[in-house]
């Protein structure tokens, strides 16, 4: 294997010094034009490229940030990570998107992976529900935003959607067309999200003077579509079966679908469906899901020039940590629509 081309090697064949072709990489507008000239064509002659690694550790900064999400199999994080790397390019910098597939251990070792990169900071949707992951990546020292998830007990940065307002805005929608006893499909109960949205569940149930009761809870191990049909197979088993179901994302609802559609259950007739996220799958599916909509996009981009304000060329002093709430909005389709 031929060895890579150095800064030497070009100085050699450009018959100048280091200090000249570090010039015309860094600075052309200190060199002379025929000199910058001849610096540049041996530089495409020999197909030299910058080591950005050895800059970055010469200058203490790297262009790179790290985003570590739950699934890239769900559409959703697909739109946060869009967010966030429009606007990294437009700070010049680039996004290294790693997936933690909802395993803490695999967690852990892209945490660890960012700082031996020395990423210049991280925009994290946490899947460790005891906090260890994070409290050893924070003594790193590199500065991290949480995604899709509030900063409780912390004092970084956060941008979620309010999905205590998400879950009430998925059950009044149901109660309001006539149903009285709803399915939660839920997820893995460490998670802060799944919480959050049965919280608005039951408020919602509690404001139209419902029992808590009227809310029969699914759990799952994972947030995924093979989770849902599994879920949906439990809700055609129970003798009492509800008129409604709740799942905590679209995949869980679409799974819950699929299990219906091959059972012969009729949604919305038989069974009214309503998701959440809103992702593209969502309005496409056999009968497009009723969903409540997050702004992934905006949340990844918000939580990346979060990042980009806090490490920026600055005093400290002139960033402030803060907890950014967006609010969800019910997108009405046809698995409500025809509710008895």
């Amino acid at each position: 294997m031929s060895q890579p081309v150095g800064i030497k090697d070009v100085a050699r064949a450009a018959g100048v010094s280091v200090g000249t072709v570090s010039n015309v990489i860094n600075r052309p507008d200190t060199v002379g034009g025929e000199t910058r000239a001849r610096v540049q064509s041996a530089i495409d002659r020999l197909g030299y490229v910058r080591s950005e690694s050895a800059r970055q550790l010469r200058a203490g900064r790297s262009r790179i940030m790290g985003l570590l999400v739950l699934d890239m199999g769900n559409p959703f994080f697909v739109d946060v990570a869009r967010g966030a790397e429009r606007a990294a390019r437009d700070a010049g910098l680039g996004v290294m998107v790693c997936n933690s597939a909802q395993n803490a251990g695999e967690e852990a070792e892209y945490l660890a992976l960012f700082a031996e990169q020395r990423v210049r900071g991280v925009l994290l949707t946490p899947t460790d529900a005891t906090g260890r992951n994070i409290e050893a990546f924070r003594r790193h020292g590199i500065p991290f935003v949480l995604v899709d998830r509030v900063a409780e007990g912390t004092t970084e940065c956060s941008v979620s959607v309010d999905d205590v307002a998400g879950g009430a805005l998925a059950v009044r929608h149901l109660v309001d067309t006539g149903h009285r006893s709803i399915a939660y499909v839920s997820g893995p109960p460490g998670f802060n999200q799944v919480r959050d949205r049965r919280t608005g569940a039951l408020n919602a149930l509690a404001e139209a003077g419902l029992s808590p009761d009227a809310l029969r809870e699914l759990p799952t191990e994972r947030l995924d579509v093979a989770a849902g049909r599994d879920a949906g197979a439990r809700l055609l088993g129970l003798a009492d079966r509800p008129t409604a179901v709740f799942c905590a994302n679209d995949l869980l609802a679409l799974g819950v679908l699929q299990a219906m559609y091959a059972a012969g259950v009729v949604v919305p007739d038989d069974l009214a469906i309503v998701g959440y996220d809103d992702i593209e799958f969502a309005a496409a599916a056999a009968v497009p899901l009723t969903s409540v909509r997050q702004p992934a996009v905006t949340m990844g981009a918000m939580a990346a020039e979060m990042l980009l304000e806090e490490t920026a060329v600055r005093p400290a002093t002139t960033h402030r940590h803060r907890q950014v709430v967006l609010q969800p909005e019910l997108v009405v389709r046809r698995s409500t629509l025809n509710a008895r």
